[in-house]
């Protein structure tokens, strides 16, 4: 299994370990039950777990709370405006 510098998989977890294990499992669950890759150059013989966190480490699988932080820059600035708006009907 290749090494995974923790301080770079723990932001896309919301900095919980538990959350990225969690994280992790899931989605290498759903690797071994046939899902696509989602990053190219994985190696034929990696394992589903070494993918998962090649994914999660690439940021193409993050958790809902944090996923848009990593989101591009066009889609966060909609959200901004829509979360004004959305203010603005609160007040």
């Amino acid at each position: 299994m290749a090494y995974q510098p923790i301080e770079e998989l723990l932001p896309k977890s919301g900095y919980s370990i538990y959350k990225l294990v969690r994280l992790a499992a899931k989605r290498s669950l759903e690797l071994a039950d046939g899902s696509a890759n989602l990053i190219n150059g994985v190696s034929a013989d990696a394992k589903t777990p070494t993918i998962a966190l090649d994914e999660i480490r690439a940021g193409k699988v993050v958790i809902k709370s944090v996923a848009d932080q990593f989101a591009p820059s066009k889609v966060k600035s909609a959200k901004k405006e829509e979360s004004s708006a959305d203010e603005a009907a609160v007040v």
